[in-house]
Order: structure tokens, then sequence, then C-alpha cells
């Protein structure tokens, strides 16, 4: 056996993946030491979920929300693309937190080009607070509903939430292009 074959998670090991990357303290503020630990431990996990893919196993609905999880806390497109498939494939067979892992990650793609989320499942440090970012205006809490996720109210409650509790960047100047640009624009008057 490969070494590369030793290192690859079995199934039950993408549950377990799941669950430590659901114990992460994702309340640390960006541009920090423990924030680069975080984002260490996330990409070795999408490591783990990558090769186990690459596998063509086939994978119980649970397994499938438990990947697109952990690519959800990726950082390309792709790792977004990728969680939103496998959630909606979970979702129809049967895992009801799928549904909104699904819109999460759908969002998160549509944040990372820079376009409007549809559902309002992400929030951003904008250098003051945390914001929601852009959302389409077409959809209505009806269609959030339909993918569990909460109204738009309880949406902004939250990002309100999250400036009150939580630190911003200490510095802007590293971020993603897509969020530098937006902050130009937010800033930018009327």
């Amino acid at each position: 056996m490969s070494d590369d074959a030793a290192t690859r998670p079995t199934m039950s090991e993408l549950v377990r993946l799941e669950a430590a990357d659901r114990a992460e303290n994702r309340q640390v503020a960006a541009g920090t030491a423990d924030y680069a630990r975080l984002r260490e431990r996330d990409a070795d996990r999408r490591r783990q979920v990558r090769r186990f893919l690459g596998d063509g196993g086939e994978l119980s609905p649970a397994e499938r929300y438990a990947a697109a999880w952990i690519l959800n806390h990726g950082d390309t497109v792709d790792d977004f693309a990728k969680a939103h498939d496998l959630a909606v494939i979970a979702a129809g067979n049967g895992v009801r937190e799928a549904r909104w892992l699904a819109a999460a990650a759908l969002d998160r793609g549509l944040m990372h080009r820079g376009l409007p989320q549809r559902f309002g499942t992400n929030f951003v440090p904008d250098g003051t607070r945390y914001r929601l970012w852009d959302l389409d205006p077409a959809t209505t809490d009806a269609d959030r509903m339909a993918w569990d996720v909460p109204p738009l109210a309880v949406l902004q409650r939250r990002a309100d939430e999250a400036t009150a509790t939580t630190p911003q960047p200490s510095n802007l100047d590293d971020a993603p292009g897509w969020l530098k640009a937006a902050i130009v624009r937010w800033r930018a008057p009327a």
C-alpha cells in the first residue's frame, strides 16, 4: 500500500473530519495567528476530503453532507461549487440540514466571485462592522425558507451580533481582492 493510499480517509472518517471542523472556534479575527492556524487545519481537512472524493467511492448522504461542510470552509470557487453540489445531493436524499448548507455554499461561491449572494448566509468585516454581503434583491424570505435559511431580518441581526462580539481584522490589506473591491464600493459616496 502506498503512503498516499494509507493517508486517505475512510468513509467514517469524513464524519469525524466534519466533527473536528464543527468544533473549531470560528469567532477569531482574520489576520491573527489563531486565524492562520484555523485556516491551516481547514486546508488539511479539505485535502483529506479531496483525496477521498478522488477515489471515486460511493458516498452515503451523511458523508456527502460531511464532505460539503468541510469544502464550504474552502478558499476557491471550485471548493464552494463542489460543496454546493454535494449538499444538494445530500438534501435530495433526506439530509435536512444539507438544505441550508447548499444555500450557504452557493452564496459563498457568488461572494468569492464578487457577485451578490442569493440567500444572505454570509457576512463579512468591512473595517468597521460585520455586514451582510450584497444580496440579490429578487430573493424573498419564502425562497430562504425553502432552503432552511432564516429570514433576512434574522440574518441582519446575526451580522449585528458579530459586530458586537467578534473583533474586526487588524489589517484588511491582506483581504482577498473581492472583499477589498467591495469595501471600496461600500465606502464610496452614494
